[in-house]
């Protein structure tokens, strides 16, 4: 039997004699997504800017790190990294982490209703190292600092209001977060390599300036029923949070985070995983892992992530081969799009304008290989609906 075949088996098999077959809910528990032909069909040669796109896609470049935003006075921050898209009247807003230390921060782009910059700015500054973060309901950006001991900033993408941090979110090295309004908690991700994953309970829903931090648990393997316990300590001063509670489920470096119906999907780049977690159950699955994927791997190097209302998930990559990949609601994976020259880069930040027509994303490092080389794209074409 074939190392990926049998490790399937193990896996899968192995959770389902763990757990009972009575806590499996069919398609719930799908195996995880395999390559496939992907819904726009194969990548082309690269365009001007070097991205291999679908027919159909263009691309353009929309800021670079270092030089001043086209048509603005604002002047690009380095390492563009995590990002979200605010509907703004009949246009939108991009906003961008900074993913340096000291110094990160975070900036924003506006757009018209027609897609022409209209302006742009700081919305964020004095902070360490802005990796990911998370849009809330209430129209708010959560930028996480990835550092030991980080904070959550919970920021004005209009850059009216001042930046607050948000000590009650715990202390620890912060990746991502994604707000799940029917259960309203937000989620929360750690870049370690014996991360837990989290969730904070606000006191009250819209203001995250008290509440309760707490862990998932699970028993062994990577399927299953999960519980929730307190952390003790959120601030980390005493122990690291991770390290708090008793039979926490540890994950190899936890990257990008998203809700949308009920379902919170997460990366974890230490083994290039993907995995969902079934927010009503209390369940968790694995929704993709390269170790078990049959031929070819598409998809590695795993970090930011986003979903389009067709259901769409696309993953950015941290290395690999520079590619944004979609795995689909059938468990297909395939590649959406690749960076071609910049291999000392990192695909990050990728998100939807409100209308879903326009997808925005950086290379960190662009062609340069260094944090002032960032380059932040746009690309428009017909994406399911």
């Amino acid at each position: 039997m074939e190392r990926r075949t049998f490790l399937r088996t193990t896996v899968i098999g192995g959770s389902a004699a763990a757990f009972g077959g009575s806590l499996w809910r069919g398609a719930a528990y799908a195996a995880p997504a395999q390559p496939g032909s992907g819904p726009y069909g194969a990548l082309r040669a690269a365009d001007a800017n070097g991205i291999r796109l679908p027919a159909g896609f263009s691309s353009r470049v929309i800021a670079r790190s270092g030089r001043k935003v086209s048509g603005t006075s604002y002047t690009w921050h380095n390492a563009p990294d995590g990002g979200a898209c605010y509907a703004d009247g009949s246009g939108w807003i991009y906003v961008s982490n900074s993913e340096i230390n000291p110094s990160g921060g975070a900036g924003a782009v506006r757009f018209s209703s027609s897609g022409s910059i209209t302006g742009a700015y700081r919305i964020l500054s004095g902070t360490r190292q802005n990796c990911a973060g998370g849009k809330t309901p209430w129209n708010t950006w959560l930028s996480c600092e990835e550092v030991d001991r980080g904070y959550v900033y919970e920021t004005d993408p209009w850059g009216v209001k001042p930046a607050v941090r948000r000590d009650a979110m715990g202390r620890f090295k912060h990746e991502a977060a994604a707000a799940d309004p029917v259960r309203k908690v937000v989620y929360l991700t750690e870049d370690v390599s014996d991360s837990c994953f989290y969730r904070f309970r606000p006191t009250t829903w819209g203001d995250l300036s008290s509440g309760t931090l707490e862990v998932l648990r699970m028993g062994p393997g990577t399927s299953g029923p999960v519980t929730w316990a307190t952390v003790p300590d959120p601030s980390g001063a005493s122990a690291a949070t991770r390290n708090q509670v008793s039979g926490t489920k540890r994950f190899n470096g936890g990257e990008g985070c998203h809700y949308a119906d009920g379902t919170c999907w997460f990366t974890t780049k230490g083994d290039n995983r993907v995995w969902q977690y079934d927010a009503a159950a209390e369940t968790i699955e694995l929704a993709y892992d390269d170790s078990l994927v049959s031929g070819g791997t598409p998809l590695t190097g795993v970090d930011n992530v986003t979903r389009t209302a067709s259901g769409d998930l696309y993953v950015a990559e941290d290395g690999g081969n520079m590619e944004i990949c979609v795995i689909t609601p059938d468990n297909v994976v395939a590649p959406f799009l690749r960076v071609d020259g910049q291999s000392s880069s990192e695909i990050t930040g990728p998100a939807f304008s409100p209308d879903g027509s326009r997808l925005y994303f950086s290379s960190q490092r662009g062609t340069s290989g260094s944090s002032s080389g960032g380059i932040t794209y746009e690309v428009t074409g017909p994406f399911r609906s």
